[in-house]
């Protein structure tokens, strides 16, 4: 007797070859065989039509303060995610004073729009070292599995203090302190370093990141602490302004670190072909030998504009901002009064905003997201194509918009990717050898941004739906946020369905799996808001082994760990 048998489904093993039909027996936690399973199950699944595939292991997330009180690490883990690591873009809560706490909630606050109120009444700050933080994190019972990543910031305010918030040079004796608590942190099991070098990252107070303009010296002291470690990876988020210099550190750092690095590739419009040339010297780094990967995202960067949310086109109208702490229904009831409308809609916007004054007049890319969702919308269903067709002004469109379905509805706004009205650029991103899927974001932008869905759309739309060109094979885009995802980070232990392997598996009606639109809840500490997105398809979900969710649903199992370190393949 085995614990579970997951029969006659379609097995895409995350290898990347063809799928087949096989049936899949787990003993405790593990996969035991892979074939024709004469063996009986204490559970048995019926997995005829259905596709069997790894869980997901999603690289690019920022559960850290959410980990720290909630055992259910949604969307991810409703979106066939079954490990997650986060400590991404030199954000987190440890290393942590006393003296750090609002320092670093204000950090996390502005850099991924996480609730200032919800991280203060929802941290318990019952650490200081990062081990301290990884204890407090393994006490926690949880649904999926977890790997930290030690936080530049972080880590430089608690070695400089106010110095190391205002990005003051660090001494050679203060880098030396960071390599030093870099390595004790992997030596404590965190899975990596995290960094950001993008003056696009501020702090809610509107301050550039601790870690914008780190010297070369402190960089270099920090992989030296992590080639002592002797594990780790190291995660990059960076402007590239000045490119040759900036290749020439990563290769340094390679080297002196002996550990791989990945960085962020998105098509940004202040920067349209950078993203061309990112690739290009990813490419040449690696074929000089060079362990680096680019990460990059399989749809636009998408805001969801709403008046539930962060940012919608009138946040920055003088009317607007007059009513905008009053509750939802009240600010749509007064939306509605024509007077009110003729007079917003008549004013110009405050000049202090300027990123949102850049995105809520660009209504060449705002669009109706659609039920179901549609991605890759074509420009001619922007709003100002709209608009152009039906000769009325867009923000007469979009007030409509933000007032429908009392307020609950959200235009999207695509922030990245998607300078040409298409996906073009993001397929050439993915097919490229040297990249990794992720950018998901899981946790962060929670008024803002709901990207911790790609996973699923990577399936759903690249290789079913997809019309406005080509396709994606299924067998690739598994392998891609599986296999491929999970060694980047040195788990070797999952990501594939074979014997040996972790039992992390999603059991998937394709023809069914469809996201269902973006929707505000508020069930952050402080009653504090957040994103959430559903889908239909996943028929079950395994951690280690357990069926944790049902069609969406939770069955009661919390089977998820904190993962220290890297994990080995399994012998043989």
């Amino acid at each position: 007797m085995v614990d579970v048998v997951i029969r006659g489904g379609t097995l895409v093993d995350g290898e990347g070859g063809e799928p087949y039909e096989a049936d899949v027996a787990i003993r405790d936690g593990v996969v035991v065989e892979v074939g024709k399973v004469a063996t009986r199950g204490a559970e048995e699944i019926d997995a005829k039509g259905l596709l069997v595939t790894p869980g997901w292991v999603d690289i690019h997330t920022h559960y850290d303060g959410q980990a720290t009180w909630d055992s259910r690490l949604t969307p991810s883990s409703i979106q066939g995610s079954t490990t997650v690591v986060m400590g991404n873009c030199g954000v987190g809560f440890a290393p942590a004073r006393a003296t750090d706490h609002d320092a670093l909630i204000r950090l996390m606050e502005g850099v991924e729009d996480i609730p200032g109120a919800a991280l203060h009444e929802g941290l318990a700050w019952n650490w200081e070292s990062f081990g301290d933080y990884l204890d407090a994190l393994d006490r926690v019972p949880r649904d999926i599995d977890i790997a930290a990543q030690i936080p530049h910031g972080a880590l430089r305010v608690f070695v400089m203090g106010e110095r190391g918030a205002v990005r003051a040079p660090a001494t050679e004796e203060e880098a030396a302190q960071m390599g030093g608590l870099v390595r004790d942190a992997l030596k404590a099991g965190a899975i990596g370093f995290s960094t950001t070098r993008t003056a696009a990252h501020r702090t809610a107070d509107g301050a550039f990141t601790p870690t914008l303009g780190a010297a070369d010296a402190e960089m270099l002291a920090i992989a030296k602490g992590m080639r002592e470690a002797g594990s780790g990876v190291l995660q990059w988020v960076s402007d590239f302004r000045e490119m040759d210099h900036e290749f020439d550190l990563l290769k340094e750092l390679l080297t002196v670190s002996g550990r791989p690095l990945s960085f962020s590739i998105v098509q940004a419009d202040v920067f349209p072909g950078q993203w061309q040339e990112l690739l290009r010297r990813l490419d040449e780094a690696v074929g000089q030998g060079y362990d680096i990967r680019g990460q990059v995202q399989g749809r636009p960067v998408g805001l969801m504009l709403g008046l539930q949310g962060s940012v919608h086109p009138f946040i920055s109208r003088p009317s607007y901002k007059a009513i905008a702490d009053k509750p939802l229904a009240e600010r749509v009831a007064i939306m509605r009064d024509p007077e009110f409308r003729a007079r917003l809609l008549a004013e110009q916007p405050i000049k202090d905003m300027p990123f949102v004054n850049s995105v809520v007049g660009a209504y060449h890319k705002m669009f109706e997201l659609g039920d179901p969702p549609n991605y890759e919308p074509h420009p001619s269903e922007s709003l100002a194509a709209r608009a152009a067709a039906e000769g009325r002004a867009a923000d007469e469109i979009a007030y409509d918009r933000m007032i429908a379905d009392d307020g609950a509805g959200f235009l999207f706004f695509t922030l990245h990717n998607y300078i040409d009205g298409d996906l073009e650029n993001a397929l050439t991103m993915l097919r490229n050898p040297n990249t990794l899927f992720g950018l998901s974001d899981g946790g962060a932008h929670v008024g803002a941004i709901c990207d911790v869905s790609v996973p699923t759309y990577m399936l759903s739309h690249w290789c079913r739906d997809r019309t406005r060109g080509a396709k994606l094979d299924l067998p690739f885009v598994v392998k891609s946020q599986s296999r491929d995802t999970a060694r980047a980070v040195g788990l070797m232990d999952r990501g594939v369905v074979a014997p040996g392997y972790k039992a992390d598996i999603n059991v998937i009606d394709f023809d069914r799996l469809q996201l269902r639109p973006p929707r505000m809840v508020y069930d952050l500490p402080a009653g504090a808001r957040r994103l959430m997105q559903e889908a239909d398809g996943y028929v079950a979900t395994l951690k280690s082994g357990q069926v944790t969710y049902r069609d969406g649903h939770p069955t009661g199992p919390l089977p998820g760990e904190l993962i220290r370190g890297h994990r080995r393949a399994p012998a043989g």
